[in-house]
């Protein structure tokens, strides 16, 4: 059996570094020999390295990271080693290993300086997610996982195996005469995933691969139908507020108007820093009574909403909203803003004030307060309730230094000495699945968020190119 790697990763764009996980599996052994040999006849100039988590969750796990070292030697591919150390949840392990792995194989990307690391996810574990997903009754969800992700608006995770068989790649593996590691929890029927996998057949695997490309394909379209429609009726007139013109909520007939309520989920989402979607019954009768053209107030996703005759005006509410120490290494405040003090940061003297430094004692990052929205608020544009612009800014982050606060919006040019600080659009700032990326794209640009990245690899229609026996 032989597979041509150009057909798998002639498309992509490597960048001069590109980093492959590699646990010592089947899968991402193969994935690491098969980007090795394509790298080596086709991009002699980009660097290979393969870096492996070590989770420290088994008494076996250094040993195999050395095993790992000790084949990419073999193949003179460069090789790293990550722990994830520190104490382990005892609920929801398996979701803090995921996030571990990701956050160290970024950290390990950027230290690298490459922009794209490589995942050995076969079609097997496409199947086992959607069925998975679709015994949750997850609609968005059902696409399954993308070619391509961005991790945490810096990264992209990269799947060129998603379409290809675990079995055949082993296959391919023995034929070179390779082997690899079986993780015993891979067995432990205690895991859904494992249920899941016992009980699917090849041709269910077919099935629900064909199902999730499709769902795929649908999911990106009322992505960028979803983008279309807050880029025409959706601004933000003021910090922290944002406004939907009642053509929005026009009807257009059923794809648009599903489209429509996609993209004002992903409104309040974004407005309310949450990381997910709100619940889509929800979403739905809330856009059908603001479709009414009534005028009311609501809550949801941790956002106020309120239909007037001049539009509808969503903001975070002033509840729940935290207040988190300001370091050297970013933080996530609120899901609505980026924030980070620069390395040598001494203090914020253009401002009147010398703390000791940021990110030491008494920095951090809180919301402004109605008192200081309320000196620092500046007239809103004509047919925005002022009422609505100060509430709004109180949402706001500030940074209060030494007890001293300061006010500070994400207005440009407001940012403070000494301080990174970017918008961030809540659903998508850890995950972005490159279906999604029109509407994470115009949600950005609606927030002021930073340009997201362009995608290393273009989502394709259908299968990638492969030779019928690895089908």
């Amino acid at each position: 059996m032989d597979l041509d790697p150009a057909s798998l990763f002639s498309e992509l764009d490597t960048g001069e570094t590109l980093v492959a996980a590699v646990s010592g599996g089947s899968d991402s052994i193969a994935l690491l020999l098969l980007a090795a040999d394509f790298l080596r006849r086709h991009r002699r100039s980009v660097r290979l390295v393969a870096v492996t988590v070590d989770h420290r969750l088994r008494p076996e796990s250094a040993a195999e990271a050395l095993c790992v070292a000790a084949l990419c030697a073999r193949h003179g591919v460069a090789h790293e080693t990550v722990a994830w150390t520190g104490d382990k949840p005892r609920a929801g392990l398996a979701a803090a290993a995921r996030e571990a792995r990701y956050r160290l194989l970024a950290d390990a990307a950027r230290r690298l300086g490459a922009s794209v690391v490589l995942a050995g996810h076969t079609l097997d574990d496409q199947a086992e997610t959607l069925a998975m997903r679709a015994a949750r009754g997850d609609g968005l969800g059902l696409a399954g996982m993308a070619r391509a992700t961005l991790y945490d608006g810096r990264v992209w995770i990269v799947r060129p195996l998603l379409d290809l068989r675990r079995p055949a790649l082993r296959d391919w593996l023995a034929g070179r005469g390779t082997g690899w590691i079986d993780d015993p929890s891979n067995d432990n029927p205690a895991y859904e995933r494992v249920r899941v996998r016992q009980r699917l057949d090849a041709a269910e695997i077919a099935a629900l691969g064909a199902r999730a490309r499709a769902h795929g394909q649908e999911r990106a379209a009322m992505a960028t139908q979803a983008a279309e429609l807050i880029r025409r009726f959706a601004d933000r007139p003021a910090p922290g507020l944002l406004r939907l013109d009642r053509g929005f909520f026009a009807r257009r007939g059923d794809r648009q108007d599903a489209a429509a309520m996609l993209a004002l989920r992903a409104l309040l989402a974004t407005a309310g820093g949450m990381p997910r979607l709100p619940d889509p019954a929800r979403g739905i009768a809330l856009f059908e009574r603001l479709r009414t053209g009534a005028i009311m107030r609501a809550t949801l996703a941790r956002v106020a909403i309120d239909s007037r005759r001049v539009g509808v005006f969503l903001r975070r509410e002033a509840r729940s909203l935290p207040s988190v120490p300001l370091g050297d290494e970013p933080v996530l405040w609120d899901g609505r803003l980026r924030a980070a003090a620069l390395p040598g940061a001494a203090g914020l003297g253009a401002r009147g004030l010398d703390p000791a430094g940021l990110g030491g004692a008494g920095s951090c990052l809180g919301p402004l307060g109605d008192d200081r929205a309320r000196r620092l608020a500046a007239p809103p544009p004509r047919g925005v309730p002022p009422a609505l612009a100060v509430a709004a800014l109180a949402a706001e982050p500030a940074l209060s230094c030494a007890d001293a606060p300061l006010g500070w919006s994400r207005l440009p040019g407001d940012a403070l000495p000494g301080v990174s600080a970017t918008a961030a659009v809540a659903p998508f700032a850890r995950f972005l699945p490159r279906f999604d990326l029109p509407l994470a794209a115009a949600l950005h640009d609606l927030v002021g968020a930073p340009a997201l990245p362009a995608a290393p690899w273009p989502e394709r229609p259908g299968p990638s190119p492969m030779p019928p026996e690895l089908n």
